[in-house]
């Protein structure tokens, strides 16, 4: 995920991105380089209106809630709130609802942190300015200090750099010529789109980039609407990274679990719980499902239908009048023009990473098969080590081969860093607003007033739609997550126990609970036009992005709500993991059977031999 783009797109509101992305002038910059518009006035005074105004009510409410509040006493002699009480939820319910106003998550986990250290300190009037001095010289500087996320932090920095120089020295290129070689006819150049979405697997903004600019000189050709290209990559870039064991995604998520499952008593890590919960990734897994569908069937449905008809049969494969920038999306990670496009170049690295992780983690665990020896292992030293070493044979390679001076390595690699920079910074964020609801007692609250009333078959079906709404409002997947999974997972953990279910027989629901929270995450992500990973799509898909976003809604729509009905309830109702995906994945073929329709019935297939002018 480049890191600017990433930064820009979670920091500015709605109308700023929306003005700017549907009306690109001609002097249009690549998003590694941005040069952004300065917004139109008034949508920037209505934005800091709206932030002082929730500042000023969040100020007024903590005076009320210092009335009310129970206080008991440290033993410094101080004062703290009583834990396990309603108050608890404010810091990330405070959280989520900043997000959802401001579009910002970063000010809104920290204003969540204040008042969850504002809490602590028994919510008196001198301890609003030693709680926001405490939020980042105690928590923040606790949460980084932590030798596991030190760990991780420094594996999820290494992975970015490792894509950069793959990147830079050809190697992720060199994967995607085998893959475009094949490509023929729209319904091949399709499928190779797609395959090509799920062979980037390892960073869901380098697949974007990548993708979205290799394949776009060739569907257009075959008469592929920019529409399809953008559903295309943006469909298999998150869902790909959020299920994949080794990517920049993987770091993020596992820490999250690991911390959350902390106060449990499951005795396996948080990457084995990362690796049970895949079961029930119904959501990412039928996303790419449906792609590989539309692909290879040539059926669709909605706007998608009537954009594939347009281009198959004029040869406009954009809107005529859609603002599609005036030149191609670059970065600063474009191999030389003279670098040889080498399949070895990714592939030898990727190997690398992939074999000592796995050496790695059975090295350092113990047990009588796969999943025991895995669940005892160090994941996060496995991790580094991999990535590691994957460096230093990229750095090498592309060294030894004359393909990259050793400095343009060094500045492929801090490109890459960068890259995950933002992501860093939400999840020590998350760590700290974790670390103050666990002391809060925000977990025991819920469970206590929801133990006896949630009907425990809901659970991962309610979490799924939180965290799709959430992640729709805001546009970021990772601080949908990093806002829920800390509250969320012990939540349905008490849940479980409140019931009478925390032993083995009760730990689907906890999985299916995991997984539904990054898949919420993930479908929200699709959906939002402020979304990152959406504008991007568009852009490296020469695509007006609210032609992308109502194109591309019905079927996430459709992905979506069967996961929810044919996946998620019956697995809480007790049905197999594998019996539900299975229906799920009938479902979702028969409903594109039965709803789509041919979009090249006008006009036979053209070959790849035929040129088209637009």
């Amino acid at each position: 995920m480049p890191a600017i783009w990433r930064t820009s797109a979670h920091d500015e509101c709605a109308s700023d991105i929306m003005s700017v992305m549907t009306q690109l002038p001609d002097s249009a910059v690549p998003p590694s380089h941005p040069e952004p518009q300065p917004p139109a006035a008034e949508p920037k005074r209505r934005r800091g209106t709206t932030i002082l105004v929730s500042a000023v009510v969040a100020i007024l409410a903590g005076i009320l809630l210092s009335q009310t509040v129970t206080t008991v006493a440290t033993p410094d002699g101080g004062a703290a709130a009583e834990a396990g009480r309603w108050w608890s939820l404010l810091p990330p319910l405070l959280a989520i609802g900043l997000a959802l106003v401001t579009r910002q998550i970063l000010p809104a986990l920290f204003v969540g942190i204040w008042l969850g250290a504002w809490l602590v300190q028994g919510l008196t009037a001198p301890a609003i300015a030693t709680s926001l001095l405490d939020s980042a010289g105690v928590y923040v500087v606790d949460a980084i200090a932590e030798p596991d996320h030190v760990m991780i932090i420094t594996f999820t920095l290494m992975i970015g750099g490792l894509v950069g120089i793959l990147r830079k020295n050809g190697g992720t290129d060199g994967i995607v010529r085998i893959v475009t070689r094949w490509a023929s006819t729209p319904r091949r150049g399709q499928v190779a789109t797609s395959t090509l979405g799920v062979a980037v697997f390892f960073d869901d903004y380098a697949n974007t980039l990548v993708v979205g600019n290799t394949m776009r000189p060739i569907t257009d050709r075959l008469r592929v609407s920019r529409e399809k290209l953008a559903y295309l990559v943006d469909s298999t870039a998150a869902p790909i990274a959020t299920l994949a064991l080794l990517s920049t995604w993987i770091g993020f998520q596992v820490v999250l679990i690991d911390d959350a499952i902390a106060d449990t008593d499951l005795t396996v890590n948080g990457f084995a719980v990362f690796v049970e919960s895949l079961k029930y990734a119904f959501y990412p897994l039928l996303a790419i499902g449906l792609v590989f569908a539309v692909s290879l069937t040539g059926r669709d449905f909605g706007p998608m239908l009537h954009a594939e008809r347009r281009a198959r049969t004029t040869g406009e494969v954009s809107r005529k009048d859609a603002a599609v920038g005036l030149r191609p999306v670059e970065d600063e990670l474009t191999p030389p023009d003279a670098a040889p496009r080498r399949l070895l170049n990714a592939v030898v690295p990727i190997v690398v990473l992939v074999a000592v992780t796995i050496g790695g983690l059975f090295a350092t665990g113990e047990g009588n098969s796969p999943i025991e020896i895995v669940g005892d292992a160090d994941p996060f030293s496995s991790l580094l080590w991999g990535a590691l070493l994957a460096i230093i044979v990229a750095a090498v390679m592309s060294v030894g081969q004359g393909i990259l001076t050793l400095d343009e390595v060094i500045m492929a690699w801090f490109a890459g860093v960068k890259s995950v920079l933002y992501v860093i910074i939400i999840l020590t964020l998350a760590w700290a607003l974790s670390q103050l609801t666990s002391e809060l007692g925000t977990a025991e609250f819920v469970a206590g007033a929801l133990g006896d009333t949630m009907p425990l078959f809901l659970l991962p079906a309610v979490l799924f739609v939180i965290a799709a709404a959430i992640s729709f409002s805001t546009g970021t997947s990772w601080g949908t997550m990093g806002i829920l999974t800390p509250l969320a997972v012990p939540v349905a953990w008490a849940v479980l126990d409140a019931q009478g279910l925390a032993a083995a027989e009760g730990h689907p629901i906890l999985f299916a609970s995991v997984s539904t929270i990054l898949a919420g995450a993930v479908w929200g992500d699709h959906c939002s036009p402020i979304s990152d990973t959406t504008v991007i799509s568009s852009l490296a898909s020469q695509c007006d992005v609210i032609d992308h976003v109502r194109t591309q809604l019905p079927y996430a729509l459709f992905a979506g709500g069967v996961a929810l009905v044919s996946g998620l309830l019956p697995v809480g109702l007790g049905l197999p993991w594998w019996a539900a995906l299975l229906l799920s994945a009938i479902v979702v073929v028969a409903g594109l059977i039965v709803v789509g329709r041919r979009s090249d019935v006008a006009r036979p297939e053209p070959s790849a031999a035929t040129e088209y002018s637009r």
